[in-house]
């Protein structure tokens, strides 16, 4: 009796993403503000915890234990540093989020994490890295809905931060509406060259 072993879950196709999650108080102020959203413009609910994405790609499930490695590498290499929200910002005419005023800290964490480009690619799909952080707030608005709610929200006043220690990668097979955490990346601040990431490779 011969097993098939491409329906393990290593033969699967899993959608990752590479996430800064904000504290605990300020993630409930930032859904508080989600949840007005859709009660005013009737919106659809975006679930999970507030985050910034850093990067997204899809990879088979194979492929998770050597990614988390170099990713580990590329954690272990970056201090700790304060990420700040100041107000609203937009892509017309379909999304609204909240403007980060950190950018040099990310600039360096994205650049090592584009040495494991790589890695995170599967067949002809890149995986993407985002240029300028921002977290998202809605989406998929129609362009009335953005209308409105950016009339409001180009106006309106927001300010927070928090000490982003640590990153997250989550994933989700397709189909599946949430995301599950794979591995907690510390920033660890340690004398570790990105070369070094290729003794897991």
């Amino acid at each position: 009796m011969s097993t098939d072993f491409t329906n393990g879950p290593g033969y699967r196709y899993f959608e990752y993403l590479l996430v800064l999650q904000p504290h605990e108080d300020l993630r409930a102020k930032i859904v508080g503000i989600k949840k007005d959203f859709q009660a005013v413009y009737n919106t659809p609910t975006l679930g999970g915890k507030p985050h910034i994405v850093l990067a997204k790609f899809v990879v088979w499930g194979m492929m998770e234990e050597r990614i988390v490695n170099r990713l580990r590498v590329a954690a272990m290499g970056t201090p700790p540093f304060k990420v700040a929200f100041k107000n609203f910002g937009s892509f017309p005419s379909h999304t609204i989020y909240l403007n980060t005023t950190t950018s040099i800290p990310i600039q360096y964490l994205m650049r090592e994490l584009r040495t494991a480009r790589h890695l995170l690619k599967s067949g002809d799909a890149d995986p993407y890295f985002i240029t300028e952080p921002f977290l998202t707030i809605a989406r998929n608005l129609t362009p009335l809905q953005f209308q409105k709610a950016w009339h409001e929200y180009a106006h309106r006043s927001f300010t927070g931060s928090f000490v982003a220690d640590s990153m997250l990668l989550i994933r989700r097979q397709e189909g599946e509406k949430f995301y599950q955490i794979v591995q907690r990346l510390e920033f660890s601040n340690l004398p570790v060259n990105s070369q070094q990431g290729s003794l897991f490779l």
